[in-house]
């Protein structure tokens, strides 16, 4: 937080909050200002005490085997780290002096909802909000700095929401069709489509397990799902339908388009891949607004249930880093370290438009949030495989067109100590800095190689990384399931793990679709393409039994 101060209304003097400035998105239109009956809400996130403390007992687990560890529980959590009452209080009368109303507090996230006309906004942070139009759709956001007074200052570490662009997309990539038929490759031709039980078995997941005793999160951000398709699909699998339970975030609820080639694509793939492989999950949705302010709220309402306590949460939404505010990264990772601390393995598509991650800057770019250091980034192979033997493996991309794993050096979050012997490469940016390296696994993500699924009723076929999260959420919770507990935090652990045991090391492929320069390429090891490379599930949840109870397949 930035020390310089400006005089404001009354006297008040008042702290820039650094880290929050927006630009509008290019090809934005200024509308004007908001009407002044308009009605907006913001999150704010407070300070937490304890936050050194939390991150060392999260190094510690970090250095335990999965069955040795002590995660915090959600009521210690929330009495021990979450915000204080007297910064909550502070807060309230800081509300209550410049006509905002408080919605809703979450102590154990440390936030709160405001809500309030625009000129209450204004003098409360100090900005105009002001519409834009976009091709992509209205926005508001603001000009300036946004500024507290310098008495609650201290006590608030982000203000987000007063720039309502959407800062996800969905990672899914619906199959091409060539003439009616599915587009012919050069490589060995691969079957129509895989369910996700053909994946499961290539990748040979642990059998007699149905992640029971389990609760998956679904982060999405738009659309919703269709419970006579969900019906539909789950019965032509000859598998129990789970559990589905829809949870409203920020006001958002689950609401289908009707459109296959929509978010519902998104909401219903994530569903049917997740509950196809573990049924008896109980598969949470979280549904909230695509902004940094409800995409936060997801995360944190998730995190810290305390009625559906997920042990794993996926999120199949994300975009480059250098679109976010860097307020809103840093709230996020904040929330994927409570999630560390917790028990609850959080996973992320690594984003489906190459090493660029669609950015037309010339430069190579990762996506946030599977760049979080707390998150384990799933990125995409083509896979042909025949029953639970894999004939082919490579990573996948499809070209500009198609579609390419997302993968790279991340320019935000320094390498871990986790990833110091995973030969993780300099950034091919100019600088050539170290950063985390994106992804730490992999799976099937080509369209071509696609998942079979039902979206609003239509039988279809699915790739891209949003299927890899959901795929590995229910891989991981067969071995907690297995285990008794939850294996919680796992990056630090898979990158000690014997690798060729536990994972199809992919060798061949690169993840440049802008020029074809081969910047980032697969090989022996960790790459920048598909990391650790794709599960062999029954060695997965051997090396992490504990030892001499390693269960059979």
């Amino acid at each position: 937080m930035s020390e310089m101060e400006k005089p404001w209304a009354q006297g008040e003097r008042r702290t820039v909050l650094a880290h929050h400035a927006r630009t509008p998105l290019p090809g934005s239109v200024d509308k004007g200002p908001l009407a002044a009956d308009e009605r907006v809400s913001v999150t704010v996130v407070l300070r937490r005490s304890g936050t050194s403390e939390l991150e060392t007992h999260v190094e510690r687990l970090a250095s335990q085997k999965p069955h040795e560890r002590a995660h915090v529980t959600r009521e210690a959590f929330a009495e021990k780290h979450g915000a204080s009452l007297d910064d909550l209080a502070a807060l309230r009368r800081f509300a209550d002096d410049h006509g905002l109303t408080v919605e809703r507090t979450h102590q154990a996230a440390g936030t709160a909802v405001l809500s309030g006309p625009p000129e209450a906004i204004r003098r409360a942070f100090g900005v105009e909000l002001r519409w834009f139009d976009h091709p992509n759709g209205a926005y508001r956001s603001y000009a300036g700095e946004v500024t507290l007074p310098e008495s609650v200052a201290p006590l608030v570490e982000a203000v987000l929401g007063l720039d309502t662009r959407p800062v996800a997309r969905p990672h899914f990539r619906l199959r091409r069709r060539a003439e009616g038929e599915f587009e012919a490759r050069s490589q060995s031709a691969p079957p129509a489509a895989y369910t996700p039980l053909d994946v499961a078995k290539a990748y040979q997941f642990p059998g007699g397990l149905d992640g029971s005793g389990q609760c998956i999160a679904l982060i999405e951000l738009g659309g919703g799902y269709d419970e006579t398709s969900l019906a539909q699909y789950f019965a032509s699998l000859g598998v129990p339908a789970p559990q589905v339970v829809s949870v409203s975030v920020d006001g958002a609820t689950n609401q289908p388009t009707g459109d296959p080639n929509g978010p519902d694509g998104e909401v219903e793939l994530d569903i049917e891949v997740a509950g196809a492989l573990a049924p008896g999950a109980k598969i949470a949705v979280y549904f909230a607004p695509n902004t940094d302010a409800g995409f936060l709220d997801a995360i944190t309402t998730a995190v810290h249930d305390p009625t559906h306590k997920p042990s794993i949460v996926s999120i199949s939404w994300g975009g480059p880093e250098d679109s976010w505010a860097s307020a809103s990264i840093a709230a996020m990772n904040r929330a994927f370290l409570d999630a560390a601390a917790l028990g609850v393995t959080v996973l992320a598509a690594a984003g489906d438009s190459g090493s660029t991650d669609g950015e037309q800057d010339g430069l190579y770019h990762v996506d946030f949030p599977a760049a979080s250091p707390y998150v384990l980034a799933c990125g995409g192979t083509r896979l042909v495989a025949s029953g639970d033997r894999i004939e082919q493996e490579t990573v996948w991309n499809d070209g500009p067109d198609g579609g390419s794993t997302g993968g790279g050096v991340s320019r935000i979050f320094p390498l871990p100590s986790w990833q110091e012997n995973a030969n993780v490469p300099p950034s091919a940016n100019p600088g050539a800095g170290s950063g985390r390296g994106v992804p730490d696994v992999a799976g099937n993500a080509d369209p071509t190689t696609g998942y079979e699924v039902v979206i609003d009723g239509e039988t279809t076929v699915i790739g891209g990384t949003s299927a890899v999260a959901p795929l590995f959420a229910a891989l991981l919770a067969r071995i907690n399931q297995k285990l008794g507990k939850s294996v919680g935090y796992l990056n630090p652990t898979l990158y000690q793990l014997p690798e060729k045991q536990v994972f199809h090391d992919i060798t061949e492929g690169n993840n440049d679709i802008a020029n074809r320069a081969r910047i980032y390429q697969a090989g022996p090891g960790w790459d920048p393409c598909t990391g650790l490379g794709s599960p062999i599930g029954v060695q997965l949840l051997q090396a992490l039994a504990p030892s001499g109870e390693a269960p059979q397949p």
